[in-house]
């Protein structure tokens, strides 16, 4: 499914669509540029999940979780060098117990069998404009 965003709200709308068909066992791939606009989809979609707090990066902490209307994850890989580090740092513990985990600069390589896998990539096409492809 490929959806343009114009502005804020549609990004907003198009996180809400999604959060309406969660379950509680999946996993989100965001891949994009930096200034793509993973983190503002990803506090659309918390605060359509129910998220009160103020949802921020994750970057120096590697990920940061939240309870709503189900067991939330942000992690955000860009600064770890490998799976392995994640592994050594215990990181890989929490994502497979999440409800929904939500991934920026994924290094992840394996997924458990029961989680579903869905992967949006986010382009960038203009000053307010953004091109999700999500599969």
């Amino acid at each position: 499914m490929e959806y343009i965003s114009n502005s804020l709200e549609s990004t907003r709308e198009l996180a809400e669509e999604i959060a309406s068909k969660l379950c509680g066992n999946e996993i989100i791939l965001l891949n994009g540029d930096l200034g793509a606009g993973k983190t503002t989809f990803t506090k659309a979609l918390f605060a359509a999940l129910g998220v009160k707090d103020i949802v921020t990066s994750p970057t120096f902490a590697f990920m940061k979780e939240y309870n709503a209307k189900y067991k939330l994850s942000h992690y955000d890989m860009y600064r770890a060098e490998s799976e392995d580090e994640l592994f050594e740092l215990g990181i890989s513990d929490n994502l497979f117990e999440s409800g929904v985990a939500v991934i920026e600069w994924n290094k992840f390589t394996d997924f458990p069998q029961d989680k579903k896998i869905i992967t949006i990539d986010i382009e960038k096409i203009g000053e307010n404009s953004r091109k999700f492809e999500i599969k």
